[in-house]
């Protein structure tokens, strides 16, 4: 009876998955491709929101977050034997991948930004200066910080570096099985670029192995978006997507497979793919008029809600007052108390000294 009513329940889970990835809630897959022992993915189909993410990133290496996490997927790993590395892999312009490790669909597929999990690391091992590196090829966008800066210095990321590196001599052009493919279009040279930099990053990496044994752990966000311009350019249906597909999901086993064994096992690859994202990232700027703008925004000068350290700093500085405001008592209370006659032991026998001389 107990194992009936359990695959009923694992039915009724997976129904209400499905239904809720055929009403469109679901938007992608989240897939773990490897990780290490320190870090428990449980097997399931439990759907994770794409804005939390971020926060199984940050928790597997061992950083807090600011609302707890209440997703299956992730168990209570090792405490004290965290993650050396994290590489989140964002492929745009397909669903899912057929690739080997958990996956998990993604409710509410929104743009991935990697950026709080960037600044703790920072603030925690800036005098490490750890390896930061987030970057979208297709899109010139790239971020380094502490000695990402030195081990991929030589890092293609413009369009015309990653097209002058496909026609080098060490490029995956001579081993990567194009099928397909053309080497004379641009949109199936960019898809290759990407999977170039991915190449590169391994490779660049490799060369400087004693960066994967210190103490700062390192973060790569990589965001790929070729497959969805050779989905647009051939439609979805085309040989051309189907092989592109293939070809990508070979060269991310690879290199999670180099990624991982680079950080000697002690490395965490996830990949995020979505066919599109629900709404734009919109990152939060400075500008000269913020004070005048903040005026319009809160015209009632409110203040501003508190963050999630308040509890913590509250209690730190009530139960501060609360001793010193007992010492202050208690010592007020000895010294009012305390007998005019009475002297101490060091008073008589100095002036006993001072009599005898």
């Amino acid at each position: 009876m107990g194992r009936c009513g359990g695959a009923g329940r694992a039915l009724g889970l997976a129904a209400l998955v499905a239904a809720a990835c055929v009403a469109g809630v679901c938007g992608g897959e989240f897939s773990i491709l490897r990780s290490p022992q320190s870090v428990a993915f449980r097997d399931g189909s439990w759907p994770i929101p794409g804005e939390r993410i971020p926060d199984v990133a940050a928790l597997t290496m061992g950083f807090s977050v600011e609302e707890d996490l209440p997703w299956p997927g992730l168990g209570v790993g090792d405490l004290f034997h965290r993650p050396q590395a994290t590489v989140l892999v964002t492929v745009k312009g397909v669903d899912k991948l057929p690739v080997k490790g958990f996956s998990y669909p993604i409710e509410n597929a929104v743009p991935l930004s990697l950026d709080r999990v960037a600044n703790a690391i920072h603030a925690l091992f800036s005098e490490e200066m750890p390896v930061v590196l987030q970057l979208a090829p297709s899109e010139e966008r790239v971020y380094m910080v502490g000695k990402a800066n030195t081990v991929f210095e030589d890092l293609s990321v413009t369009l015309r570096q990653l097209r002058n590196r496909l026609f080098q001599d060490n490029s995956i052009l001579s081993s990567l099985p194009l099928n397909s493919l053309s080497r004379s279009n641009e949109v199936d040279l960019l898809f290759l670029s990407e999977l170039q930099v991915l190449h590169d990053i391994a490779s660049l990496l490799s060369r400087h192995k004693h960066l994967a044994k210190d103490h700062s752990p390192d973060l790569y966000s990589l965001e790929l978006s070729g497959l969805e311009e050779v989905g647009k350019r051939y439609g979805e249906d085309s040989q051309q997507f189907k092989d592109a597909s293939q070809i990508l999901v070979d060269s991310l086993q690879k290199f999670a497979d180099e990624m991982f064994n680079l950080y000697g096992g002690n490395a965490v690859v996830e990949v995020v793919a979505v066919k599109e994202f629900n709404s734009p990232l919109s990152r939060k700027t400075r500008s000269i008029l913020q004070a005048t703008q903040s005026e319009k925004e809160n015209p009632y000068n409110l203040a501003y809600p508190y963050n999630y350290d308040y509890s913590v700093i509250f209690n730190i500085v009530l139960w501060m007052m609360i001793g010193l405001a007992l010492a202050v008592i208690v010592i007020s209370y000895n010294l009012w108390n305390m007998d005019p006659g009475y002297d101490s032991i060091i008073y008589r026998m100095t002036n006993q000294k001072i009599r005898m001389d």
